[in-house]
């Protein structure tokens, strides 16, 4: 994989800053295309050395000719395309949300398009968000190939990326892999929706009572583990645009605080929780994707109990160290 160059949009995000982390001491060939300057949760889990040997492109997804640009620039061979803003801010303003959602997806994909096949993957996030609580049968995980009704602009925005990725196949032979992933927990989880577990957990690491704003079972993924998922479907040989569910653990929110407080015992009965759940299903069907991934050993997927200690440890070593102030994922 020496002549390998990914592209990694997105990448001051949380799954975006796990992904350039794993890339780099993969020794894989890195360049970060982002809008922010915003380092602070790429040197939450990365050494000074290994921020070192990314190469960073202040750049606008929404902005075609910059996307091209990088892409020509860097010759790049893979993309993981990962920025987007959240279901907050997409509720707040829909407009930027569909430009920097749509419009940046479509300019990544035409990007790799004109580049007749020396871009040979993109691999992009979509969203357990495409479907509604209703699209799953009693009992059931929701099969990756399950009609969606999205309830939230987030999840339209994110199913119509499916859409984009399914005709530059049929149309352009642009190969493609969609991951879904659902509730991602870990450092460097500080914005959205299901932000609110990592949010507890760093409330624990400072010795601080928190309150969870919603309930119910939901399928929970690590970040660590999400990131290598998405850098396995970009290196694996594969023709086609698919879309698979994020396998991951799903819990109740009681065992999120169980394992929370079985790392931080001295908080017991200090983190809380609303018992409304997500307008999500409660589970995913993530079974196509490990057999896809079986070759190259399946999905990545550190027990939950020890992912959640070893989360809560490297905030309390991040805030002793002072890459993070006991206030920084309260305010």
């Amino acid at each position: 994989m020496t002549d390998h160059a990914f592209l990694v949009t997105g990448a001051l995000g949380c799954i975006g800053a796990w992904t350039v982390r794993n890339l780099v001491r993969t020794g894989l060939r890195t360049v970060v295309l982002d809008r922010s300057a915003d380092l602070r949760r790429l040197k939450l889990i990365m050494t000074d050395d290994e921020l070192s040997r990314v190469v960073f492109v202040r750049g606008d997804i929404t902005d075609f000719s910059q996307v091209e640009r990088v892409m020509n620039e860097y010759d790049i061979t893979h993309v993981i395309h990962l920025a987007g803003l959240q279901v907050p801010f997409c509720r707040a303003n829909p407009v930027l949300g569909a430009q920097v959602n749509v419009v940046g997806t479509v300019n990544v994909f035409e990007a790799a398009r004109r580049r007749e096949g020396r871009t040979r993957r993109v691999v992009y996030a979509s969203s357990a968000a495409v479907y509604d609580v209703d699209d799953a049968q009693p009992g059931e995980p929701v099969p990756h190939d399950a009609t969606g009704h999205p309830a939230t602009l987030y999840g339209v925005y994110k199913l119509a990326n499916e859409g984009t990725a399914r005709v530059y196949w049929k149309e352009n032979r642009v190969p493609s892999i969609g991951l879904r992933p659902y509730v991602v927990f870990g450092p460097g989880r500080d914005q959205g929706l299901t932000s609110a577990p990592t949010k507890a957990m760093f409330a624990a690491a400072v010795g601080r009572p928190y309150h969870i704003p919603y309930g119910g079972r939901a399928d929970y993924e690590y970040a660590d583990d999400v990131a290598q998922t998405f850098i396995a479907c970009a290196t694996i040989p594969f023709e086609g645009a698919a879309v698979y569910n994020m396998p991951g653990t799903v819990l109740s929110m009681r065992d999120v605080v169980s394992a929370i407080e079985h790392a931080a015992p001295e908080l017991r009965g200090r983190i809380t929780f609303d018992d409304k759940p997500l307008p999500f299903p409660e589970a995913m069907d993530g079974s196509p994707l490990e057999q896809v991934l079986a070759p190259v050993g399946g999905v990545p997927r550190k027990p939950f109990a020890e992912a959640v200690a070893e989360t809560i440890a490297l905030f309390r070593q991040a805030i002793a160290d002072g890459r993070m102030t006991q206030d920084e994922m309260l305010t």
